[in-house]
């Protein structure tokens, strides 16, 4: 429904003007005591009058991307149908037409080789003809065309890739230099700030649309690194690789994702960051490949529960739940229990800033790691490794003295000490120590933290454990100490381990 809004007042009459004159009048007077009272408020930016010079300032550097991968199929037998089936002509009809039919004696046809085609976009950042765009633009294929925006089509080879954050550097050769684009400041961009992107939705090159900046730090769990950029521009199938530009012309963002349940734009998209994507692609120039820096360890997120038991004061940090005993950490002195703060003088404030800052530091660089241990805060130096694709952190094994086959019952666990025939049940290594959960409350906190049966007790409050009386005792002893809650170390079957902090009120 809509309403008719009452026309305005003619104001060239003297009493439509008379009574603004003293409204206007009033106003000023009223503005001018709040100004006296009180500092007047930031002025935002206004919204840009037009997109249109800031559009064709750097187009000329935004390309579309066709990838091609050519792949051998084996055709499908025809279908055995009974003689004189219904529509057993149509049936054969159909299946020679899509090339799966048969020889003739009953045997598939030979394998014939299958193109796969898929549109993309990107962006070249250096005049001589290098192309950034995302490493699912171009898979594995092996043709891959940047086409710009004057439609001059160009091969390109691949000078380098990277799945974890999904970038890939092309390189194509032009006997003129390229229009280029350069990237901004990322950490410097705010919610709420404009930005444009530029790429080739559903094949339509050139697109532009515009929009705000609706978060920053996106963790949409693609990857080890996710710190996207979210934003309202619109976004959509064949913007992946193209830039997201701030109202400087510069490129902070990579356009990579979207979210939606149809497919299509609905207003939420994300773009990797400025920031996380240059020296990824720094590196690809240089080496053809990643060089991310390794520090050797397994962790996990502090909860408010967990902070209580390490005595942090709040959660914060990332928690090292295992190291790798051929890991830099090892040798540096980092132990299980140890919560990083600050890494590099780079504050951690959960364990998922941590990777981030570890893959962005340089591979054989000493740094300094301030952590905090059974709640003292100190400092070690670790001089890092190189983290390779595949790498598998070892699993950490603590020490323990035998094990009686007691049993107890606390914090909603029945516990046993471990025995050949627990062994068995639940498939425990040879050189598991610690005392074993046979059964959960499945009312628990501890059904609430996942803990199951079969699952080893390594630990409590960073103390190792070795029957179920020296559990019980270290809750007790936490009680008596007024402590909320004791922090386990629980491993698994495989022998990977986690930290779990549990109400003992």
């Amino acid at each position: 429904m809509t309403h008719a809004m009452n026309p305005p007042a003619p104001f060239g009459t003297a009493l439509a003007q008379r009574p603004l004159r003293r409204l206007a009048a009033s106003c000023f007077a009223v503005l001018a005591l709040v100004a006296t009272a009180m500092p007047l408020p930031a002025q935002a930016r206004s919204a840009p009058e037009s997109f249109a010079d800031l559009a064709a300032e750097v187009t000329g550097a935004v390309v579309n991307i066709s990838a091609s991968t050519t792949v051998e199929t084996r055709n499908r037998t025809l279908p055995q149908l009974p003689p004189g089936t219904p529509f057993e002509d149509l049936f054969e009809e159909f299946f020679n037409r899509r090339g799966q039919g048969n020889n003739g004696n009953g045997d598939s046809a030979p394998s014939r080789p299958r193109r796969s085609n898929s549109l993309g976009s990107g962006f070249v950042i250096d005049p001589s003809g290098i192309v950034v765009t995302n490493n699912h633009v171009i898979g594995d294929a092996n043709d891959i065309s940047v086409i710009f925006s004057d439609g001059t089509r160009l091969k390109a080879e691949i000078v380098g890739k990277d799945s974890k954050i999904d970038l890939a550097v092309l390189k194509v050769k032009s006997d003129k230099p390229l229009k280029a684009v350069k990237f901004g400041d990322s950490d410097a961009l705010r919610p709420g700030d404009w930005v444009m992107a530029i790429g080739n939705p559903f094949g339509l090159g050139g697109s532009v649309t515009a929009g705000i900046v609706s978060a920053r730090g996106r963790n949409i769990e693609s990857g080890p690194y996710d710190n996207y950029i979210q934003t309202d521009a619109s976004i959509n199938k064949g913007n992946s690789g193209g830039p997201l530009f701030n109202m400087n012309g510069e490129v902070i963002g990579i356009n990579t994702a979207i979210l939606s349940p149809t497919g299509g734009s609905v207003g939420i998209g994300f773009a990797v960051p400025a920031a996380s994507a240059v020296p990824v692609i720094d590196q690809l120039r240089e080496f053809g490949e990643t060089r991310r820096g390794w520090l050797g360890v397994r962790i996990q997120n502090v909860d408010d529960a967990t902070a209580e038991a390490l005595n942090l004061g709040s959660a914060r940090g990332a928690l090292i739940a295992g190291i790798d005993e051929k890991g830099p950490a090892k040798p540096a002195g980092l132990e299980v229990g140890d919560v990083i703060v600050r890494f590099d003088n780079k504050e951690v404030k959960d364990s998922r800033d941590l990777p981030r800052i570890v893959a962005s530091t340089s591979v054989g660089k000493a740094v300094d790691v301030t952590i905090v241990r059974k709640g003292t805060e100190m400092k070690k130096q670790v001089t890092l490794g190189r983290l390779e694709d595949g790498e598998k952190q070892a699993s950490l094994q603590q020490p323990s003295t035998e094990t009686p086959t007691a049993t107890r019952q606390a914090l909603g666990l029945n516990m046993s000490g471990i025995t050949d025939e627990l062994r068995r049940r639940y498939s425990l290594k040879d050189d598991a120590k610690g005392v074993v959960i046979t059964r959960v409350d499945p009312n628990s906190a501890a059904s609430d933290k996942r803990i199951q049966a079969g699952e080893v007790i390594v630990e409590v409050n960073q103390e190792p454990v070795s029957n179920p009386s020296d559990v019980t005792s270290k809750i007790d002893a936490l009680k008596s100490q007024g402590r909320k809650s004791a922090l386990l170390l629980v491993s698994n079957a495989q022998g990977e381990v986690r930290f779990v902090a549990l109400s003992i009120e």
